[in-house]
């Protein structure tokens, strides 16, 4: 009886997992194709085809040093398996409602921050903070980022780091195309299906990295496999889904994205792309898990300032901001609560 409890715990959780990642696609979605798409490059047809092809490839081609990160942020093996699982459904349902009210209403939220938000309130509210790798010990002793402090780094750094290249980047581009002619335009706007593919690609092989690393601690918790190695089934589910969702489009974001904090033309487009796939492919070789929101939004607001700060409209800036600074304690709240509710009022975990 008790293992089919626990069987069952675990597939409810997988599933849940994966609703994730689905809403992680097409939230995420618009952040990819908002440039291209506002720049005229390709239509909101192409554009999704092109991405979902290489969203696809990313999780599978990838590595699996983020999805390790992710798997390492709550010492829960102590725990009872009922519990452990309860935790991790409950993070994932706190993640996944603070992904669907943002893209409601049209703000690009961090998916990441979503997640990591929603899995330590959880993981707060059931066994307490020294459950929570914070990873600060780490730090100090051996000046190793590791859990949380490694998690919270990358998604601290990545906006700052991609403002900064996406601004060096335009400036280079600007210099080099200082004499071009306006028929530039149809080079730059037939080179965006490359870095595009590469947005898509570095997307796909980080984010689909978060949700592969909770799964295979649900089969680590649940005693399905022996040790934390993502298995390809796990790889490929979610490259499936985190697709799907891709297909799905984020179309309420993109005009904040595309059109709402700088007037996007293909070179602009292009160097935001450039940037950001960069960025997020060199994080994701060193398991740092970053949000495509985060550095998608900030390349976009380096390439104003370097060209026309007074254009930028940094009110939806300063909104976006303060959408990232809430969403790690509101998804956390709502995981907390997830499993308050879960445990006394429906008697789970």
């Amino acid at each position: 009886m008790g293992s089919d409890i626990v069987t069952n715990m675990a597939i409810a959780t997988v599933v849940v997992i994966l609703i994730f990642d689905y809403t992680n696609g097409f939230h995420d979605a618009s952040n990819i194709i908002g440039t291209v798409v506002a720049s005229r490059a390709m239509t909101p047809v192409q554009s999704v085809i092109v991405v979902a092809v290489f969203e696809f490839m990313g999780p599978l081609l990838g590595g699996t040093a983020v999805a390790n990160t992710i798997g390492g942020i709550a010492k829960i093996g102590d725990l009872t398996a009922t519990v452990s699982m309860t935790v991790l459904l409950c993070g994932m349902l706190g993640s996944i409602f603070w992904n669907l009210i943002t893209w409601w209403f049209g703000i690009p939220s961090s998916s990441s921050h979503a997640l990591v938000g929603g899995l330590v309130g959880a993981v707060l509210f059931a066994a307490g903070a020294d459950h929570v790798v914070w990873g600060m010990d780490a730090l100090v002793q051996n000046h190793k980022l590791t859990g949380v402090t490694k998690t919270v780094a990358a998604l601290i750094i990545s906006p700052v780091a991609a403002f900064w290249t996406a601004f060096l980047i335009h400036r280079l581009m600007r210099f080099l195309l200082l004499s071009a002619k306006p028929s530039v335009n149809n080079i730059l706007r037939r080179s965006q299906f490359i870095t595009t593919a590469a947005l898509a690609f570095s997307h796909g092989s980080n984010d689909a990295q978060k949700s592969m690393g909770i799964v295979t601690l649900v089969l680590v918790l649940g005693g399905f496999i022996p040790k934390f190695e993502v298995p390809f089934w796990v790889m490929l589910a979610c490259s499936m889904v985190i697709t799907l969702g891709i297909l799905s489009g984020g179309w309420r974001i993109v005009r904040t994205v595309g059109f709402g904090i700088y007037k996007v033309r293909p070179l602009h487009a292009l160097d935001a792309q450039l940037a950001s796939a960069s960025l997020i492919l060199g994080a994701s070789q060193f398991g740092m898990p970053v949000s495509t929101t985060h550095v998608a939004s900030s390349a976009i607001m380096g390439i104003g300032t370097s060209e026309l700060p007074k254009e930028v409209r940094w009110s939806k800036a300063s909104e976006i901001v303060s959408t990232w600074l809430i969403t790690i304690p509101g998804s956390g709240a709502v995981g907390g609560l997830s499993f308050l509710f879960a445990h006394h009022v429906l008697g789970v975990g």
